[in-house]
Order: C-alpha cells, then structure tokens, then sequence
C-alpha cells in the first residue's frame, strides 16, 4: 500500500529530487509516493500549472520497478494540473518512461509528448469523450 502527497516543504523537495536522480526545481509543484509500511520513498513527480500543464518529472526512486504505482502517481499529477484549469499537459521524453507516458494518455509527436485531458476525470466510464487510435 502506498500513499501520494504534495510535498510542501522546499528543502525535503530538494532531498526527494536528489533520491529520485532529477534536477530540483524551485518554482515546481512536486507530489512524493511513500510505501506506508516501510516510510520508504517510491517515487515523485514535479510539474508545473500555466495556461498548459507541464510535467517535468515522474521518476521511481532507485530500482523499484512499480509500474501500476508510477501510473497512479502520474494519473494523480494529472488530475491536479486539470483541476486547476490547465486541460492540455505536455512532457519531454526524459521526463518519464515512455511506456508510462503513453499508457497515462500522452501522445508523441515531434519529439514531445502531449495529453488533452478535457473529459479524462470527469467520472464518465463510456470512454465518448476519448479519442482511441
């Protein structure tokens, strides 16, 4: 079992980029997954709110391997950039794997990923609002 929260605290944020090997950003908003039983970091994502939603970041700390994990942590990182209005987010590739990005919903295109997430959590399960290649 895990838990995901915001990570409000800069200096823990910094601490939490150097476990997870990515750069810190001082102006990003970061989210941190913990296992609950152990306290253990699993993974983090930062990322930042304008007129588009922009994830820099969604990195496992060390070798975990926890796909499902990482996909509930990005869906998460998602669902706060388009409550907060933002409903188109991009991503470079380094920024997570690329399996990963294209399961969340992101599609690659010149060399950048990027997801339209008008509709993707609004609770509607018949899937109208998606667009499936």
């Amino acid at each position: 079992m895990f838990k995901i929260t915001p990570v409000q605290d800069k200096e823990k944020q910094k601490e939490l980029c150097k476990e997870c090997g990515v750069k810190y950003r001082a102006d990003a908003f970061a989210y941190v997954m913990f296992d609950i039983d152990s306290g253990e970091i699993m993974g983090m994502s930062q990322f930042e709110i304008g007129k588009l939603g922009y994830i820099f970041d969604l990195k496992e700390a060390g070798e975990r391997g926890d796909f499902e994990a990482m996909f509930i942590l990005a869906r998460q990182t998602m669902n706060f950039i388009d409550l907060c209005g933002a409903h188109i987010c991009e991503a470079t590739s380094d920024a997570a794997d690329e399996r990963l990005l294209l399961a969340i919903g992101f599609k690659k295109s010149d060399g950048k990923f990027t997801c339209d997430m008008t509709g993707m959590f609004d609770g509607h399960c018949s899937g109208d609002k998606l667009k499936l290649d």
